[in-house]
C-alpha cells in the first residue's frame, strides 16, 4: 500500500533518531525494532496479512490489548476498474501509482503520508499490522496498547486530533480523513463487490442454537448514526418469512456506508441495547441488487422515452455517416466518374480495336446514328430551341411531348445535350412499375446512383412499429412511409446536383463575391440537366411517385440548381406539372410523326449504313441502289406512317431480304393482333368495354378521324364516355386532337393502326361477334328505357279522371316507347343475320 511507510517500518530505529517512524511510535526506554515480516510491506517482500485478511481467512483477529482502526479517504473510490485488468495486483499497484501521481512536496500527496498524519504523534500505541482496502478507499490498522489504556480512549484521542487538525487528501479536497475503532469482526474479502450507500444488515444469533432479535429502527439509528448521516431505514416487511431477519440502511454518502460496514460487521448487540437475552450479531453487506441491470431495466420500463431516443440516435448516425457516402455516389453517377465508356484508356482501346477487327465498334450504334441523321435534320429547329432554353435562366420546365416511338429520348440525350457534361437521366417507368415499397425505393435509388440503400429495413421497421404500438399504445413513427423514403433520395440527389454545379467555381472569378444562389442564377450553363423520361407512365394506377418527382423538380428549378426536362407521352401533362409550378408557363416541344419524305430517307439511310466504304478505283453501289423493290417504299410508308419505331422495324425487315410490301403487311398483322389482345380480348379490369373499343375501331376503319362529340352521343358511350376516351388515349389506342383547348377529333394512336383497324374489320367472324355484342348491349339499353316509359305510363294511367295536363306527357312517352320498340326490332333483325354468320363461318 504505502511504499514510504513500508521502508520506514522495515528498518530498526535508534534511540537518538529525531524523526518519528510511521505506526511505530514508542517511548525511548521501551523501544525495540519491529520485525519486517510482521508488517504489511509494499515492495517485493511478502507479508502474513493480505487483502483477504490474516492467513487468507477473510478476518482480522484482535487479541488482548489489541485493537483495529479503519482509516477512510486515503484512496480514491473510482479505481475498481483495475481489478478487471489481468496481471495486476491492485493492492500493490494502486499505492505505487498514487505515490507517483502525488506531489512529493505536498504532505497529503502520498497515501503513506495521509495515513501517518492521521495518528497523533503522542499516541502510545504500537502498529502491528496494516491491511489496505483499495476498493473501499481506506485501510485497517491493527495496533497494540498498554493494559491500563482502553482502545476507546485511543479512538477519542484520534478523533479529537483529526477534528482539530483536519487532513484532506489531494484527490478529494472536500472531505477529510476519518478514523473509527472497529467494534466487530470485519470481513475483509477480495470479491468483486463494490461499495454502495445502501447496506443490508442481517440479524443473526451470537452463537449457534440461539435466537436473534430483530432490532428496531431507533436501535439501528443509534448504532449507525455515528458513522455518517442516514437517508433511510427500511425494515423487513412484516409479511416476509425470509430468514435471517434483515433491514436496509441507506447512507447519504458511500464512504459513510463503508465506515459503518467495516466497523460494525460482526458486532454483537448486547441485551441492554436491544439485542435480546443472548445478544444479536450484525452481518453487514453492500446491497447491490438495486443497481444490478438497472440500466437495462430502466430502458425496458420506459419505452415512451427510449424508443424516440433510439430513433433520434439512429437517424443522426444515418445522416452523419451514410448521407455523405450517398451524396458521393450520386455525384459520381452524374459526372460519370466510374463509367467505363468515359474512361480514356477504354476509348483508346476501343478505337484501336475498331480499326483492326471491328470487335468493339458496335455496328448497331453506327447504324442507328446513320438512320437518325435524316430525322435530326428535319428536327433541327427543335434541337436548337432546346439548346437555347438551356442557356437561359428562366425557372420553368422544358417538356418534350410526343407519342411513344417518336424519338423524344434520342432527340434530347443524343442531340440537344450532345457533348454536355453533368446530365442525369431518370427513367420513371421502372419506378412506377415496381411492386411494393421496397422495390420502388430500390428502383428510385438505382436511377440516381443512391447507395447504400437499406430498403429492407422499412419492412422490419413496420414490424417494430407494430410491436411498439402494442407495448405503449401508440405508434412511434419508427417506420417511414414511401413518401418520406423517396423524399430522402430526392433530397440527397438535389444536394449532389448543387455540389456538381458549384465545383468549377473559384475565388479568382469575377463574380466570386456572389452567393451560391446568385451565382447559379447568373450562370445557367453551369447547372446540371435532369432528364425525366417516361413521365406519367401508368399515372392512373398510382400518382404518388409522380407527385414527389414533380415537387422535387420544381425545387431544383426554382432554386436554380438544375435544368429539368420532362419526356412524356401524355398530352395532359400540364395537369400534373401545374400542381408543382402553378404560376409558370412551360416550354413545350411537341413531336409528331415524320413526313413521308423524311421517313423514306430514314429507311434508306438504315439500309446504306453498313455499306463498305473501302477504297478502290471503282465505287461500290449502295444497297439501296441495288434493290429494285424499293419502288414500293412510297406506298408502304403512306400505310405505315412516320412513327420512328415502326420505320426502324420496317428497315430491319427489308435488310433481312423481305420486300417492303411484305414487311408492311406483317407489321400490320402484328399490330392487329396487338390491338385485339390489348383492347378487346383482355379480361383484366379496364375503364372501357370491348364494345366501346370495337365501335371506335370499326368507325376509324372507314374514315381517317372521328368527331369527338359525335362519338359521345352514341348509345355505347352514354355512360362515362369522356373518361373512357381518355383511358383509351392513355393506352395509346387512339389519339385525341385538341383545338383551342378543347378536344375536337379522334385519330388512331399510331399511323399503322389505321391499316390494322381496317384489317380487323375485314375478318367477318370477328366483326360479326363484336357487332353482335354491341347490338346486345344496345338492346339492353333500349329495353331498360322502354321499362321506364311503361312504368311512367302505368303511373299516369292510374290518375283519376285523366287530367288534360298530362296528355302531352303521355303522347311523348308513347312516341318514345314506339321509337324504342322499333330500335329493338331492328337490332333483333341485325342480330339474327350476325348469328347466321357465326353459325356458318369459322
Amino acid at each position: 500500500m504505502l511504499g514510504t511507510t513500508a521502508r520506514l517500518l522495515s528498518r530498526p530505529l535508534g534511540p537518538r533518531q529525531t524523526t518519528r517512524a510511521f505506526w511505530a511510535v514508542q517511548t525511548p526506554c521501551t523501544h525495540r525494532s519491529l520485525r519486517p515480516e510482521t508488517l504489511w510491506t509494499f515492495g517485493s517482500r511478502r507479508s502474513k496479512s493480505t487483502a483477504a485478511g490474516d492467513n487468507e481467512s477473510g478476518h482480522i483477529e484482535a487479541g488482548k490489548n489489541e485493537g483495529v482502526f479503519f482509516i477512510d479517504n486515503i484512496f480514491p473510490l473510482k479505481l475498481n476498474f483495475f481489478t478487471w485488468l489481468p496481471f495486476i495486483d491492485v493492492e500493490r499497484f494502486v499505492p505505487r501509482m498514487m505515490q507517483k501521481l502525488g506531489d512529493p512536496n505536498h504532505v497529503a500527496a502520498d497515501p503513506g503520508n495521509i495515513a501517518e498524519r492521521a495518528l497523533p504523534s503522542k499516541l502510545n500505541i504500537q502498529v502491528t499490522e496494516v491491511l489496505p482496502r483499495v476498493a473501499e478507499g481506506g485501510a485497517f490498522i491493527k495496533f497494540s496498547h498498554a493494559p491500563e489504556e482502553e482502545a476507546k480512549a485511543t479512538e477519542r484521542r484520534v478523533r479529537d486530533f483529526l477534528k482539530d487538525k483536519p487532513l484532506k487528501p489531494w484527490f478529494n479536497p472536500f472531505q477529510r480523513v476519518r478514523t473509527s475503532l472497529v467494534l466487530g469482526r470485519p470481513w475483509v474479502e477480495d470479491l468483486h463487490r463494490w461499495p454502495d450507500p445502501r447496506v443490508k444488515v442481517e440479524f443473526v444469533p451470537a452463537s449457534a442454537g440461539q435466537s436473534a432479535e430483530e432490532l428496531s429502527q431507533e436501535t439501528l439509528y443509534s448504532l449507525f448514526r455515528r458513522y455518517g448521516k442516514l437517508a433511510d431505514i427500511k425494515p423487513q416487511p412484516t409479511d416476509s418469512k425470509d430468514l435471517p431477519k434483515f433491514a436496509y440502511l441507506t447512507f447519504r454518502k458511500v464512504r459513510h456506508a463503508i465506515m459503518a460496514k467495516n466497523c460494525l460487521h460482526g458486532f454483537v448487540v448486547p441485551a441492554g441495547q436491544g439485542g435480546g437475552n443472548q445478544g444479536t450479531m450484525l452481518k453487514i453487506a453492500y446491497d447491490q441488487k438495486r443497481n444490478a441491470h438497472w440500466i437495462w431495466n430502466w430502458l425496458a420500463n420506459h419505452p415512451r422515452f427510449v424508443i424516440p431516443a433510439v430513433l433520434a440516435f439512429v437517424g443522426t448516425v444515418t445522416v452523419a455517416v451514410f448521407d455523405p457516402i450517398r451524396t458521393f455516389f450520386i455525384k459520381a453517377h452524374i459526372t460519370r466518374t466510374f463509367h467505363i465508356r468515359d474512361n480514356m484508356i477504354y476509348k483508346w482501346l476501343s478505337s484501336q480495336a475498331s480499326k483492326a477487327t471491328d470487335v468493339l465498334s458496335l455496328k448497331r450504334v453506327r447504324t442507328e446514328d446513320a438512320g437518325l441523321t435524316a430525322i435530326w435534320e428535319d428536327r433541327k429547329d427543335d434541337i436548337e430551341q432546346i439548346q437555347t432554353w438551356l442557356m437561359e435562366s428562366a425557372d420553368t420546365f422544358i417538356v418534350i411531348q410526343g407519342p411513344r416511338g417518336s424519338g423524344k429520348k434520342e432527340l434530347v440525350m443524343d442531340q440537344a445535350l450532345k457533348g454536355r457534361k453533368n446530365t442525369l437521366l431518370i427513367d420513371c417507368k421502372p419506378i412506377q412499375e415496381a411492386k411494393g415499397d421496397s422495390s420502388t425505393i430500390n428502383a428510385a435509388a438505382l436511377e440516381v446512383g443512391y447507395r447504400p440503400v437499406f430498403s429492407w429495413t422499412n419492412s422490419i421497421s413496420s414490424l417494430l412499429d407494430l410491436a411498439a404500438q402494442g407495448t405503449i399504445g401508440t405508434k412511434t413513427g419508427f417506420s417511414e412511409t414511401l413518401d418520406a423514403q423517396l423524399a430522402k433520395i430526392w433530397q440527397n440527389t438535389a444536394n449532389a446536383l448543387k455540389q456538381v454545379a458549384l465545383e468549377g467555381r473559384s475565388k479568382d472569378d469575377k463574380d466570386s463575391d456572389l452567393d451560391d444562389d446568385a451565382y447559379l442564377e447568373a450562370h445557367p450553363e453551369r447547372r446540371p440537366v435532369v432528364v425525366l423520361d417516361n413521365f406519367l407512365h401508368k399515372s392512373q394506377e398510382n400518382s404518388v411517385v409522380y407527385d414527389k418527382i414533380s415537387e422535387w423538380a420544381a425545387g431544383l428549378t426554382t432554386a436554380n440548381i438544375a435544368q429539368v426536362i420532362f419526356l412524356t407521352n401524355d398530352v395532359s401533362f400540364s395537369k400534373s406539372l401545374s400542381k408543382a409550378l402553378p404560376d409558370r408557363v412551360f416550354r413545350q416541344v411537341a413531336l409528331g410523326d415524320c413526313s413521308p419524305e423524311v421517313a423514306k430517307r430514314f429507311v434508306i439511310s438504315h439500309l446504306d449504313a453498313d455499306a463498305d466504304e473501302g477504297g478502290g478505283p471503282e465505287k461500290k453501289p449502295k444497297p439501296s441502289e441495288m434493290r429494285e423493290d424499293l419502288a414500293e417504299l412510297d406506298d408502304c410508308i403512306s400505310t405505315l406512317g412516320g412513327r420512328l419505331n415502326d420505320l426502324e422495324f420496317l428497315a430491319r425487315r427489308i435488310k433481312t431480304g423481305e420486300t417492303p410490301k411484305k414487311a408492311v403487311r406483317e407489321i400490320t398483322e402484328q399490330s392487329a393482333s396487338e390491338i385485339l389482345k390489348m383492347y378487346i380480348l383482355d379480361s383484366s379490369p379496364r375503364k372501357w368495354t370491348p364494345e366501346q373499343a370495337w365501335l371506335i375501331i370499326k368507325s376509324l376503319a372507314s374514315t381517317e378521324c372521328l368527331r369527338y362529340n359525335e362519338l359521345l352521343l352514341s348509345d355505347v358511350f352514354k355512360s362515362g364516355g369522356e373518361a373512357t376516351l381518355q383511358a383509351l388515349e392513355q393506352a395509346e389506342m387512339i389519339s385525341i386532337v385538341s383545338s383551342n383547348g378543347r378536344p375536337t377529333s379522334i385519330k388512331p394512336g399510331k399511323p399503322v393502326y389505321a391499316a390494322a383497324f381496317k384489317q380487323l374489320t375485314e375478318d367477318h367472324v370477328l366483326k360479326a361477334r363484336l357487332d353482335l355484342a354491341i347490338l346486345t348491349q344496345l338492346i339492353k339499353v333500349e329495353t331498360a328505357s322502354i321499362d321506364k316509359y311503361e312504368a311512367e305510363l302505368n303511373l299516369l294511367g292510374n290518375l283519376p279522371g285523366q287530367p288534360k295536363e298530362v296528355r302531352g306527357r303521355v303522347r311523348w312517352l308513347l312516341g318514345k316507347l314506339w321509337t324504342g320498340q322499333e330500335k329493338v326490332e331492328k337490332y333483333e333483325r341485325e342480330s339474327g343475320g350476325l348469328k347466321t354468320i357465326l353459325q356458318q363461318e369459322f
